[in-house]
């Protein structure tokens, strides 16, 4: 067995995370300590699943270590196995899927696998805590948040000084709180008070912030390294993010395809990475500090059939250094360094007498090509009306969203839109920003009528001229038709009668964002969430829109993933001549994506620019915390406290002040306007304070 243990890391220990940065890691305080008994030890674990009559090749000969007080990070793809790793340390593998698990996993003197259920519920409650990615979905929605802590606590005392550590504010008033009461990141906060609860050596934290906005990330990162510090709590944390990994872990192991390809410390893994796997997660990563434009460094090839067992290394259809050798011959996880393990050929003599192969290709079977131009061919221009010479321009002036909520008994008014002006050039790309709850959303689904306005002005292209991408693309797709009707419900409603002309531009819309025709026949579900999100294109463009909506397209999708699917809206855009309106919470993406961004808080934009003003020269307190909050690089990170208010009760003068580190009495009374920057043309900022106004 090869498990690499890294011990309790004093220095890190004490870090606070407006102090770390990705390169921030000292390897003398990372180095390997052997003495220290782990808190959880896997040796060669193999689990496999059995799905409708196929086997899934989960894990394949897993070892791993976790020390006392390690944040270990596990990153990779989704189907790599991640997930399957920590439910195989909890004792919650799935029943139905009738696993068959092999090897040992021992967490403390219990060894997990031969353990009673009796003896898997107090192994749960006292030693190992869980905190999974959904906190909607973990958390009982017909109990309140009192009674569910009081399962893991003694007194009611107890459960109050629980969420008063883990940053709840005000915990007496939200104990009596419903889970749907409460925002992402509270439900997170109190999903790390329930696993607390115990006083757990280990806490298996699933994908804990994917879901979250980058600035209650940043909050539960720091709350993560605070809790390691003071009750010396072990994390798995598992992310697809390495961005995440490098601001909270100790040490980071890849996975790839059920095994463990590359580990070491997080300073080796992030500037010294071995593994051409591990160098194209990197690639795929953005940050703000990389190019602003340009196409997006993505993997070849498509993810591991965990249905299929490799011959050879399991990355070597989509690794460009592949050899013979890697075709036929499995590679074990060796140690590189003191501090590094490596499973791959390179650098070895077998490696290098061996025969080159040629590099990876595109296969036309392929429905998640990495490395495959979307839009190489010509197909949808000749099959659909000439190209726009321009896209649509969107004009919104001083409007005003409002939802009437609660029982009729008590409606209150919640104002969304609170007086937004836009101007949207045609054929440029808009980047709107912020938390949830900002108001994103809401402007989108008012521009293509879903929403009612209060107030106000807004011009758009007609609904048949203006397209919507969603979030979750699988629940956008009317799950009982496949992907040829969907598209088919598009083209008739745009005058296309002609069936043969129909299926003529659907094959040329999928050929458009590289999905294979053969996938008309498909049905949502039986799609990946790549193949989903470009089906969600197709239907969009398969009658050129001139104005395209995306609402956080790649939130939910592994940066591999994201990367394709922002490669390909980049190239849409630019070759149907199409205005872009493109909602995210991650200024990376707008960096990559947009000419311009507005920055919206609480139904207001606070901060408009270009996306070089607004990244370089931020000057509203907010857009600042937004950019500290970005994962990656070596700013000095500077959390973003406090919860945005209720947007049915905002605050007086700026809605921003209760949070804000600038904040001055005016600011308490008077509510800003946007105003024109002295310093560049074309930035406003609707903040007194930066611009030195009265």
């Amino acid at each position: 067995m090869l498990a690499m243990a890294v011990g309790n890391l004093s220095e890190n220990n004490s870090t606070n995370i407006q102090q770390v940065s990705d390169s921030s890691f000292d390897s003398q305080s990372s180095r390997a300590i052997w003495d220290v008994k782990p808190v959880a030890v896997i040796d060669d674990l193999n689990v496999t699943f059995k799905r409708s009559n196929e086997t899934i090749f989960a894990l394949r000969g897993v070892d791993l270590a976790i020390n006392p007080a390690e944040i270990v990070a596990l990153v990779g793809e989704s189907g790599s196995g991640k997930s399957v790793l920590g439910l195989s340390l909890l004792g919650l593998l799935d029943n139905n899927s009738k696993p068959k698990v092999t090897g040992s996993v021992r967490v403390g003197d219990v060894d997990v696998l031969g353990a009673s259920n009796s003896q898997l519920q107090s192994l749960r409650r006292h030693q190992l805590g869980a905190v999974f990615q959904d906190p909607m979905t973990s958390l009982n929605p017909t109990m309140r948040i009192g009674k569910q802590l009081n399962e893991v606590t003694s007194s009611t005392e107890e459960s109050i000084e629980l969420l008063r550590s883990v940053g709840v504010p005000d915990p007496e008033k939200r104990l009596g709180a419903y889970p749907f009461e409460l925002s992402g990141g509270l439900r997170q906060r109190v999903m790390i008070a329930i696993a607390l609860g115990g006083s757990p050596k280990l806490i298996i934290a699933d994908e804990p912030t994917t879901a979250l906005d980058v600035t209650v990330q940043a909050q539960i990162l720091e709350l993560i390294l605070s809790v390691r510090e003071k009750a010396s709590t072990s994390f798995l944390m598992i992310t697809h993010d390495l961005g995440v990994a490098g601001m909270v872990a100790d040490r980071i192991v890849v996975m790839y395809g059920g095994q463990i390809v590359e580990q070491g410390t997080t300073k080796t893994i992030l500037e010294t990475p071995k593994h051409p796997y591990t160098q194209g997660l990197l690639r795929s990563r953005l940050t703000l500090e990389g190019s602003s434009k340009g196409k997006i460094s993505t993997m070849s090839g498509e993810g591991y059939d965990a249905r299929t067992l490799p011959i050879g290394c399991g990355f070597s259809p989509r690794c460009e250094c592949s050899v013979e050798l890697c075709q036929v011959s499995a590679p074990e996880l060796r140690e590189f360094h003191d501090d590094h393990a490596l499973s791959c050929w390179k650098d070895t003599d077998k490696y290098q007498a061996s025969q080159p192969t040629r590099p990876p290709t595109a296969s036309s079977e392929g429905n998640d090509n990495l490395d495959r131009s979307p839009l190489d061919k010509d197909a949808l221009d000749k099959a659909s009306p000439a190209a726009q010479e321009k896209g649509g321009e969107v004009l919104v002036g001083d409007l005003v969203v409002s939802f009437k909520v609660g029982s009729a008994r008590s409606r209150s008014v919640l104002k969304a839109l609170r007086g937004v002006t836009l101007e949207v050039k045609p054929g440029s790309a808009l980047a709107i920003v912020g938390e949830s709850g900002s108001g994103k959303s809401t402007l989108l689904r008012s521009l293509v009528g879903l929403n009612n306005l209060s107030s106000g002005s807004m011009t758009a292209p007609p609904p048949g001229e203006i397209q919507m991408v969603f979030q979750d693309a699988g629940a956008s797709l009317t799950p009982w038709m496949t992907i040829q009707d969907l598209l088919n419900e598009r083209l008739l409603a745009g005058g296309v009668k002609s069936k043969l002309e129909r299926q003529k531009r659907a094959i040329a819309a999928c050929e458009s964002v590289g999905l294979h025709p053969q996938m008309l026949q498909a049905k949502a579900y039986q799609l990946s969430g790549g193949q989903r999100q470009r089906a969600a294109l197709a239907r969009a463009i398969v009658i050129p829109p001139k104005v395209l909506l995306c609402d956080e397209p790649t939130s939910a999708l592994d940066v591999s993933l994201a990367a394709i699917v922002l490669n390909l809206i980049s190239e849409l855009r630019q070759r149907l001549h199409m205005t872009l309106l493109f909602v995210t919470h991650d200024l990376a993406v707008a960096k990559i994506i947009a000419d311009e961004v507005a920055v919206m808080y609480l139904g207001q934009i606070v901060e408009q620019g270009t996306t070089q003003q607004i990244l370089h020269n931020p000057m509203h307190p907010y857009t600042k915390s937004l950019i500290s909050a970005v994962p990656g690089g070596s700013r000095i990170r500077q959390t973003l406290r406090g919860e945005p208010a209720s947007a049915l009760a905002t605050p007086t003068g700026c809605s921003f002040h209760p949070r804000c580190f600038e904040a001055v009495p005016k600011c308490t009374q008077n509510e800003q306007l946007l105003y024109v920057s002295k310093a560049s043309k074309g930035h406003f900022v609707r903040c007194a304070v930066a611009l030195g106004v009265d």
